[in-house]
């Protein structure tokens, strides 16, 4: 890890207020990545609330936003990301076989529409960095505007926490093994 974790003896009172924010709220732990945020405890706090809005409160169900979390900590290679919402996403009811081929970077079988939609939308955003016509407007019927827009968070945000574990190679529990090969 290329960052100190802080004992609460450590922490400011800035940094002891982002923690506790955290363990108070939906999580209630603090979320890996805050290891490294803390070190500027206003974007620490910023992210976490957005984290648990993402996380919790969108209109998609936890079955999507599993799905489109796991498609990010996939494009990113975020071991922690990936051992954290695998286990997240069979509680949501994502098939281990739907699981399996996003590990594999295989297209997994879908046969939901708006599973699809959440699928073919992230990896879109991820690989090229755009959305095509055919499938905004796809993603727009399956999941609304509002669905839509929150699905882009949820990319977003879980970009952010790859890229944070990633660079600060934040890994995985003690006795945890990486399960995604580069």
């Amino acid at each position: 890890m290329r960052i100190k974790a802080l004992n609460r003896d450590e922490m400011t009172p800035a940094q002891q207020k982002v923690i506790t924010a955290a363990i108070a709220g939906k999580r209630g732990t603090a979320p890996a990545p805050l290891l490294a945020w803390l070190q500027s405890p206003e974007m620490a706090q910023r992210a976490q609330h957005l984290g648990e809005f993402v996380r919790y409160e969108t209109s998609l169900p936890p079955r999507l936003s599993e799905l489109a979390i796991l498609v990010t900590a996939r494009f990113w290679t975020s071991h922690y990301e990936w051992y954290a919402h695998k286990r997240e996403s069979l509680k949501a009811g994502i098939e281990p076989k739907v699981i399996d081929a996003i590990a594999r970077r295989e297209r997994p079988p879908l046969d939901d529409p708006k599973a699809l939609a959440v699928y073919e939308f992230s990896q879109a955003l991820h690989q090229s960095h755009a959305v095509p016509q055919p499938l905004f407007e796809r993603a727009t019927r399956a999941l609304g505007e509002q669905g839509v827009v929150e699905l882009i968070g949820i990319l977003g945000y879980y970009t952010l926490i790859s890229m944070t574990l990633n660079a600060f190679e934040i890994g995985l529990p003690a006795g945890e093994k990486a399960e995604l090969e580069s």
